[in-house]
């Protein structure tokens, strides 16, 4: 086994237990009643534990949402972000649609909810010091993934990436992404029906296929002839593939500079 893959074995297990740490939140979707007519964007770290809740809620109700990654020591975004809301804090959402633009992440997941769901938030989502103190614990498995701002050269178009925000191996790509500082379109494909939690390799090897209902899982099964997250997109290449190890590698030869490792290991 090299270097490379141990790195991607230890990376993944992290995020594994990130996940479980998480207890199933970011997983499943209940759609939101009404879609934003413009895209929402968010200045984000991936690693943030605050960052972290809000992209669980866009996965819960099935809202896509523009990510500008914002890592520290990052250059791309981050003064951007300070001209829109005023300072250097995240998450920012920025909601073109109401002409929003909002702090703190526990405020942001009740806006969406109270906007977009139609209905009243979630018990676990009122409990908000303990979802913090439990998205603050999972940071701790990941040992720094996600957050400082690695050399890179900036795409032309921004990527698009298919993602539920607990899945261990999503996680590890929107690493990548952050580090990068690389703006990508979430797709979010969060799972709600019991088809959607049998794991690809398995509906494969039944021949099982796979019937999903939510809009971005059935685009993904027409482009790729298969339901698998992560799924990655780049316009600027005509670059379509799954497989986090895969993506990981393509994203840092393609617009990194400090050597693959970097990327695998987070």
């Amino acid at each position: 086994m090299d270097l490379e893959t141990i790195k991607f074995r230890m990376n993944l297990a992290s995020s594994t237990m990130a996940t479980a740490l998480r207890t199933g939140m970011g997983i499943t979707a209940q759609p939101a009643a009404r879609k934003p007519e413009i895209l929402l964007e968010i200045y984000d770290i991936e690693g943030s534990p605050y960052c972290r809740l809000v992209r669980e809620a866009l996965t819960e109700l099935d809202l896509d949402a523009m990510i500008y990654p914002c890592p520290h020591g990052g250059t791309r975004f981050r003064p951007q972000a300070a001209e829109l809301g005023g300072k250097r804090q995240f998450p920012l959402l920025v909601d073109p649609n109401a002409d929003i633009r909002m702090y703190e992440s526990l405020d942001i997941v009740e806006y969406l909810f109270d906007t977009y769901a139609d209905r009243s938030l979630p018990i676990k989502w009122r409990a908000g010091t303990v979802q913090l103190l439990g998205s603050t614990m999972t940071d701790i498995s990941r040992l720094g993934s996600g957050i400082r701002a690695r050399a890179s050269t900036a795409p032309a178009e921004p990527l698009e990436l298919y993602s539920f925000e607990s899945s261990p191996y999503a996680r590890m790509v929107r690493d990548a992404l952050c580090e990068l500082e690389i703006p990508y379109l979430l797709r979010s494909s969060g799972r709600s029906r019991l088809s959607d939690w049998v794991p690809p390799v398995v509906r494969d090897s039944l021949h099982l296929t796979p019937d999903p209902d939510l809009e971005n899982r059935k685009v993904l099964l027409e482009r790729a002839g298969r339901v698998s997250i992560p799924y990655l997109v780049d316009p600027n290449t005509g670059t379509e593939m799954g497989e986090s190890m895969a993506i990981a590698r393509y994203l840092h030869d393609t617009y990194g500079s400090g050597g693959r490792d970097d990327t695998i290991a987070g």
